[in-house]
């Protein structure tokens, strides 16, 4: 029999959430509040006396704000599509082909992952300026690819594993090579976990910081999070050009999320009860 919640679940409840959105809460308020407000005895105030959108239009007038989001949507696209193709058939041979060392592929696909980027930052570095590919889209998505695919690699070799062996036994007795079965049978049945895993590389693309910092020096060739930190002056920290230019790079985000949603939770529920 269902128990019904008392009011004391729904306060904790709002108790709750209000604790993980006041971060985001509050950098909505300074966004919108002008200097006079953003220090002073009304720096702590949430209601806004004279709300302003001159941080937001400072951000793109003053600044080449615009161009840090080409940047960061065009290496986290290239990055995303280039690490989900690669993963997802790496993810189908480890899960469904037979064949030895697979152990051993996935552990050093997790070793990669569990390095830190300070460690490998100054041999990428000097990699990517021998090359030539510093101050290039291209020179971050190589490196994106030592946190991006392994996550992708791990994430779809769980979802494919979901999926009923019987089904790949049944394209092979009906003729169907491995290619045919990886594309007709198990992608289609893989696209929540697909898509799942698209998201979580391209905000993890998308947030990067410390390659973005080294690698990409000049100032049209960086991207948002570099960007933003840029912002302050030797003097002065422009607290409501960084909130409103957080909350501009955090709306792609929440659009995306909030379109592919019933398959985020398709994905991530996916095989949590097998038959």
């Amino acid at each position: 029999m269902r128990k019904h919640t008392g009011p004391l679940f729904y306060v904790g409840l709002l108790l709750f959430v209000f604790l993980v959105m006041f971060p985001f809460l509050w950098i909505l308020l300074a966004a919108w509040k002008p200097p006079a407000e953003l220090f002073g005895e009304r720096a702590f105030h949430f209601i806004i006396e004279n709300p302003s959108f001159d941080n937001f239009v400072r951000v793109f007038t003053e600044r080449p704000f615009a161009r840090y989001l080409w940047n960061s949507t065009v290496v986290a696209t290239l990055t995303t599509l280039y690490s989900i193709t690669i993963a997802s058939f790496a993810a189908y041979a480890i899960a469904w082909l037979s064949f030895r060392g697979k152990t051993i592929i996935l552990g050093v696909v997790l070793a990669v992952s569990m390095f830190p980027q300070i460690a490998t930052i100054s041999p990428i570095f000097m990699f990517m300026q021998s090359m030539g590919l510093t101050n290039s889209y291209i020179g971050l998505i190589i490196p994106y690819t030592t946190f991006a695919l392994p996550l992708a690699i791990w994430n779809l070799t769980i979802f494919f594993r979901k999926i009923p062996s019987d089904l790949g036994e049944a394209a092979k007795v009906d003729g169907a090579s491995i290619w045919q079965t990886m594309t007709k049978v198990f992608f289609p049945l893989a696209m929540p976990g697909v898509f799942t895993t698209a998201i979580l590389v391209f905000i993890a693309a998308w947030n990067e910081f410390l390659f973005a910092l080294t690698l990409n020096t000049q100032e049209t060739m960086k991207t948002v999070p570099v960007g933003i930190v840029m912002f302050q002056g030797m003097f002065t920290i422009p607290w409501g050009e960084i909130s409103a230019a957080s909350i501009i790079v955090t709306i792609p985000l929440v659009v995306m999320v909030l379109i592919f949603q019933k398959r985020i939770v398709s994905g991530l529920t996916s095989g949590a009860v097998k038959e």
